[in-house]
């Protein structure tokens, strides 16, 4: 199975289109939530980029170590040349890499730069070893007409990887050095960044040259369009150096992990470990889904899916029972793991990549977590407890576990969580938080509580809940619907006929009232909300599509293909569906500017690709000889790989043309939902 290569070739012959350096942003993970990240001209644009941001044990969570490193070349004649960029203060640019690169290329997921000063090819290669929070950053001169001096200065503010970058430094920062060793640490409650710097075995030369601690500003401008704090003070011990001769390479190694951990790995490992590795995950994918495209999105899948390193009790229980915690990243750099987003995108991350084992760890885990019938919607950072602020996430387990099942057959794993299923279905029965119950009038489920948001939909600022949809909304009652279906179909199949009665009937119930309730005459489609404190919403949004793509569709036959047209109509786009039509008093064409300004706008336009998977399975389930059809949706969504997160797919774009991509660069339900669709697609 060959390398699977995304190929970005510049020739800085155009200046115009140096912002593309900018734009254009990679990502490496570690399997445990942290990462490293940046622009592809080495210019830290965002608070989140990093080479290495450690996932550490709660309270910390995941903390900025090595924020930047900048580079250069020293040649006999006395010519220094940087190559990385910065950005000192607001338009004050440096971005040498405009000038010097030659091509930026991602091998497997990682990424290598390719740089020709004067006649001296230079080659930089970043890897994170999995389940370490450690990078390897290797420099080798390819080719050029004799030696060249590396000069490498490391600068770095330990932070929380949220906390706004004008956060003051904790206590003074101190270099300790051990032969070949340097540690730099803080406050004792911080963690130590562990460095190395060694030259190639061949015996290239290498040094630290200490200048007593340099502190200086940097401007990141995403930052400050977002309407955050954009000046950063980074500490530098010194600068590293080391002499290259052509074919001779320099690695540093920073890491929060200890020496003996770090020692056990020489670059050279590190890299074969990582390469074999991802050969295996592509191996064990769908054979769809094994090159090309594909085989990107399995890359960008792996990304997402973590072993959280905080949550020390949960690994305690999940272990005693034979276990492994597993979870999802809903999206980098700032999500965390969402109840909601893991199991929405569980079987594009999961199913379709072959990683059964995981997916079996993802749902135990996520059964374990189960209070008062609900799941959570999400883990604050460095904290140890989920929040349970959602209507919707409990019942895309029921989804999740449905698919689980189809692709393993693993009854063993459901007839653990058999009794938390009735437990939770018997919750939203008699009623549950936030206002969540069944009406027992009609059997539809209704849920809201005022200051929270519940359904995916769910920006709010301060105290603002943006689009609160409290009532009984269309999606909800379709996972409603599906979830009682599916547990009736389970407990048939556990021989407890009565208790799958009851539930046929309770389902026979919302999906009776569903049809009464829900169809918007006058615009020949379905209420998003209905019984809402304003009564019904006719608002045209993309949520009456579950009503037709789930498993057990609770909308009517005779109403899909009208509902496909609509859809297709107010929309669709290239790259997924508007969050609202255009045309309503609230409608947003672009998601831009500070964060009042961006959530006003997140679900009143702006297009989210990963809604493009279940129009694909409503379209699917309207047209089911028309898969032609269904690939030519996910076609606009291709060019974006190259665009925003390399390699990867974005959270959300702008309502209209250019659409462009907003958000975070790498969001698991958009790589997920593409990546199903796409070999659910194949002709």
């Amino acid at each position: 199975m060959g390398d699977v290569v995304r190929r970005m070739s510049w020739s800085g012959a155009n200046p115009a289109e140096a912002e593309l350096l900018l734009r254009r942003e990679w990502l490496v993970t570690n399997g445990l939530g942290g990462y490293a990240s940046g622009t592809i001209a080495g210019v830290p644009t965002r608070r989140y980029h990093g080479l290495l941001i450690a996932a550490l044990p709660a309270p910390l969570g995941r903390m900025v170590m090595l924020r930047h490193l900048c580079e250069q070349l020293r040649f006999p004649d006395g010519t220094v040349v940087q190559i990385g960029g910065e950005e000192r203060a607001e338009n004050d640019l440096e971005m040498p890499a405009a000038n010097y690169l030659m091509e930026f290329r991602l091998e497997n997921g990682l990424p290598v730069w390719l740089y020709k000063v004067a006649e001296t090819i230079l080659e930089t290669r970043l890897l994170l070893p999995y389940m370490q929070n450690t990078v390897h950053i290797t420099y080798r001169v390819v080719s050029g007409a004799g030696p060249v001096r590396l000069e490498l200065r490391p600068s770095m503010h330990f932070r929380g990887h949220e906390a706004p970058v004008n956060t003051p430094f904790q206590g003074p920062y101190t270099l300790s050095i051990r032969g070949e060793r340097y540690e730099i640490c803080a406050v004792p409650e911080l963690p130590t960044l562990r460095m190395l710097f060694y030259g190639t075995r061949d015996g290239a030369r290498s040094a630290l040259t200490v200048d007593g601690g340099m502190v200086r500003t940097i401007f990141y401008r995403v930052e400050a369009r977002r309407g955050y704090a954009p000046q950063d003070a980074l500490w530098s011990p010194g600068s590293f150096s080391a002499d290259l001769l052509p074919g001779q390479d320099a690695t540093l190694v920073a890491s929060t992990e200890t020496w003996e951990i770090i020692l056990a790995l020489h670059t050279d490992e590190a890299l074969a470990a990582t390469r074999e590795r991802l050969r295996r995950l592509l191996a064990a994918a769908h054979p769809l889904a094994q090159t090309d495209i594909a085989a990107e999105l399995v890359l960008a899948a792996d990304q997402c899916i973590i072993t959280p390193a905080g949550r020390i009790k949960d690994v305690a229980r999940a272990h005693a029972a034979g276990d492994e915690v597993c979870t999802v990243i809903a999206g980098y750099h700032w999500f965390n793991d969402w109840g909601r987003d893991t199991m929405i995108s569980f079987e594009g991350l999961t199913l379709v990549t072959g990683r059964h084992t995981e997916a079996g760890w993802i749902l135990r885990t996520f059964a374990r977590y189960v209070r008062d019938g609900l799941i959570p919607n999400m883990f604050p950072e460095g904290r140890q407890e989920g929040l349970y602020h959602t209507a919707d996430a409990t019942l895309w387990f029921f989804h999740a576990i449905d698919r689980y099942l189809e692709v393993t057959q693993d009854r063993a794993t459901l007839t653990l969580i058999l009794p938390t299923l009735l437990d939770i279905v018997e919750h939203h029965l008699r009623g549950t938080h936030f206002g969540i119950h069944v009406d027992p009038h009609d059997g539809l489920l209704q849920q809201g509580q005022e200051g929270y948001q519940l359904t995916w939909m769910d920006a709010k600022v301060d105290d603002w809940v943006v689009t609160p949809r409290r009532g009984k909304a269309v999606e909800i009652n379709a996972l409603w619907y599906n979830a009682l279906r599916l547990l009736a179909g389970w407990m048939r199949e556990a021989q407890r006929d009565e208790a799958a009665r009851h539930l046929a009937e309770h389902a026979e119930q919302a999906r009776t009232s569903f049809n009464a309730r829900f169809w918007y005459a006058a615009g020949g489609y379905l209420y998003d909300v209905i019984d809402g404190p304003q009564g019904e919403d006719a608002a045209c949004r993309p949520n009456q599509v579950f009503a037709l793509a789930l498993r057990h569709p609770v909308l009517d036959q005779a109403r899909w293909e009208r509902i496909i047209a609509v859809v297709r109509q107010h929309l669709l786009t290239p790259v997924g569906l508007r969050s609202l039509a255009p045309g309503h008093p609230d409608y947003k064409p672009k998601y831009d500017g500070d964060l009042r300004a961006r959530d006003a706008a997140y679900h009143q336009g702006t297009v989210w690709p990963w809604l493009i998977g279940p129009f694909i399975d409503a379209w699917l389930r309207v047209y089911p000889e028309d898969r032609a059809g269904a690939r030519n949706l996910l076609t606009g969504l291709v060019p974006q790989l190259n665009e925003a997160g390399l390699g990867t797919i974005c959270e959300i774009f702008d309502a209209e043309e250019p659409f462009t991509p907003r958000g975070c660069i790498a969001q698991a339900w958009s790589v997920a939902e593409m990546l199903r669709c796409w070999v659910k697609t194949a002709a």
